[in-house]
């Protein structure tokens, strides 16, 4: 690897997580304003479009730790957006589940946060942005293909 690349690679480096900064700065105060936070967000709104999930599984697909789920879904609990239902077939499998309130909350909200999201990441064209998306997509296959 010369020096030239390891400098195009900080530089990207350091582009990107400075444009993820910037945008999640975004998501983060609109969520705020709703008494949630972008995990708690990422559950509910996972559960709304995907359906009931299993606790073990909720982590990987909103990008959180597994031993963080409990105490989100617990949170999540308390303020009625969210239940837990154990399994008919396993008794030791918990799902976690959206209620009416949470249901409500979505439709309410969510239609607002991607236009907030879709401000934010407005600094591209359209097709700008299908450039981004997929390239970055590459480069996440590539990187995860590469952690051992």
């Amino acid at each position: 690897m010369t020096n030239n690349n390891q400098e195009i690679s900080l530089d990207l480096f350091i582009a990107l997580n400075r444009a993820i900064q910037w945008i999640n700065a975004h998501a983060d105060r609109d969520i705020k304003r709703y008494g949630l936070n972008r995990t708690e967000f990422g559950v509910v709104e996972l559960l709304y479009h995907k359906g009931s999930q299993p606790l073990q599984q909720i982590g990987g697909k909103v990008l959180m730790s597994s031993g963080n789920i409990t105490y989100v879904v617990d949170k999540l609990e308390q303020k009625g957006l969210v239940k837990r239902r154990a399994s008919e077939e396993d008794r030791r499998l918990i799902y976690a589940e959206i209620t009416d309130a949470g249901k409500q909350l979505i439709e309410e909200v969510f239609p607002k946060h991607a236009m907030v999201i879709s401000q934010a990441v407005n600094g591209l064209s359209d097709d700008e942005k299908k450039v981004a998306s997929q390239l970055l997509k590459k480069l996440g296959k590539y990187a995860e293909a590469g952690f051992k």
